[in-house]
């Protein structure tokens, strides 16, 4: 039987391992799913909606806990971990509060008969899930996957295998009914082979292009419902009219929060030449005060990259850009220490060419390009295979609304950031993915839109 080492990525070294489930196993675990979906999909909303809230008690009541175990095995720095697992809480109660009234069926207007839309889970969703927020992107899929009447075999990244477990455990402890949410320690090759199986009906995919591209083919392959949330590079554009002080405040959590290993961070940042200047003195001087080394210190706001592998990719990519005269306005890079560690690095006079502008870079790394104005602005922001998410600094509303509607994104932040609420739909468009998480659009992705005409 095979194993999965789960390694702290501030040490290097393995902390335990893991055995992988067989064929038997998983087999076994597919039949469970299917046979459990039967009875949960027919489950009274209210006693569903009462697990949920359960488990939001649970993650709150051990929310110190679960942080530990995510800064151990995934290196996020404890001050974030923890919010982590308060906001997957919050998701819970939202769809618990909110669940029955998605599910209610819809009277729609077709002449003279009675007609209405009903609102039905589809069944078992295999979630292939990625390790940056092992906590969230798992729970917050979950949460409206579940509270739909849905079930969930969760193939989670190897790199995580201890948070896969915890997670099924909370599950148990809050009294969901066997197979209603199932960790299976399975590898990537395996994950694939059973999108094709008949018992399971959706995917549900965030991780690299490459990846969900193989899953998008195999799900539309076997007429299977997928939703595909890739990553992004995504544009954090400061105006000439932007109240500088406070985008570079922001701009500085919005890159290296998580150690800038976050599909929704800004990863380009476009200035306009009349306050270049400024926003980058600031964003240096902002950057440069942050403290790196432990993530179990509630001090530190820059822990380990996730393994070596990550650390190699981002150097390559810094290379690149000051090959191709991009200056390093803070060096940063590799420190000598155990562990996985790099330092905060700002790059200026980068250009389109270069593979910091191009690719994500999943790290803490900054590049800053410098436009002539909002058109340029615009063109730079949109000239990316990405469309996740983008950030507009202007104290002109109407400008940057303007703005907003012109940029190729699937979400955009005007005077803030993108990141996630339970009200909001989120994903990307382009190679960003396709389909949408959260809010009522991600909960019906999962679920049979059913229409029924009565004469």
């Amino acid at each position: 039987m095979t194993s999965l080492p789960s390694v702290n990525p501030a040490t290097g070294k393995v902390i335990s391992k893991v055995e992988m489930h067989t064929e038997e196993q998983i087999s076994q675990m597919l039949k469970v799913s299917a046979g459990t979906f039967r009875e949960w999909k027919r489950t009274d909303v209210s006693e569903r909606n009462g697990l949920l809230h359960k488990v939001a008690d649970l993650l709150r009541k051990n929310k110190q806990q679960y942080g530990e175990l995510i800064s151990t095995e995934m290196g996020k720095v404890i001050k974030q971990a923890v919010p982590e697992v308060t906001k997957c809480a919050d998701m819970f109660d939202y769809f618990a509060d909110n669940a029955e009234k998605m599910l209610g069926p819809e009277p729609a207007e077709a002449g003279s008969c009675s007609s209405m839309i009903h609102y039905e889970p589809v069944g078992t969703v295999l979630a292939i899930k990625p390790w940056n927020f092992p906590f969230w992107q798992v729970l917050s899929a979950a949460s409206h996957v579940l509270a739909g009447g849905n079930v969930m075999l969760l193939k989670h990244s190897g790199y995580v295998p201890l948070c896969a477990l915890e997670i099924e455990n909370i599950f148990m402890e809050a009294g969901f009914p066997e197979g209603v949410f199932q960790t299976l320690l399975i590898d990537g090759r395996t994950a694939s082979s059973l999108i094709s199986r008949e018992e399971v009906k959706a995917v549900s995919f965030t991780g690299g292009h490459d990846a969900g591209q193989k899953v998008a083919g195999l799900a539309a392959h076997n007429m299977k419902k997928f939703v595909l949330e890739l990553g992004g590079s995504d544009p954090f554009i400061i105006l000439e009219d932007a109240n500088v002080e406070m985008a570079a405040k922001v701009a500085v959590p919005s890159r290296f929060m998580n150690t800038g290993q976050t599909c929704i961070a800004a990863k380009r940042f476009i200035v306009a030449e009349a306050v270049a200047g400024e926003f980058t003195e600031r964003f240096v001087e902002l950057t440069g005060k942050l403290m790196i080394g432990d993530p179990m210190d509630p001090k530190t706001d820059i822990g380990p990259m996730v393994r070596e592998e990550q650390v190699r990719l981002l150097e390559s990519q810094v290379r690149d850009a000051i090959s191709k005269s991009a200056k390093a306005l803070i060096a940063g890079g590799r420190m000598e220490s155990e562990g996985y560690m790099y330092s905060p690095t700002v790059l200026s006079d980068v250009n389109r060419d270069m593979r910091v502008m191009k690719e994500e870079t999943f790290g803490p790394v900054a590049p800053i390009i410098t436009v002539k104005d909002e058109k340029e602005a615009v063109w730079i922001a949109n000239d990316s295979e990405f469309g996740l998410g983008a950030s507009v600094w202007s104290q002109d509303r109407e400008k940057a609304l303007r703005i907003a509607s012109e940029l190729e994104t699937g979400m955009v932040g005007i005077n803030s950031f993108c990141k996630p609420e339970a009200c909001l739909p989120f994903g990307g468009i382009k190679k960003s993915g396709m389909g949408r998480e959260l809010s009522r659009y991600g909960f019906l992705e999962f679920m049979n839109i059913k229409s029924i005409k009565v004469i």
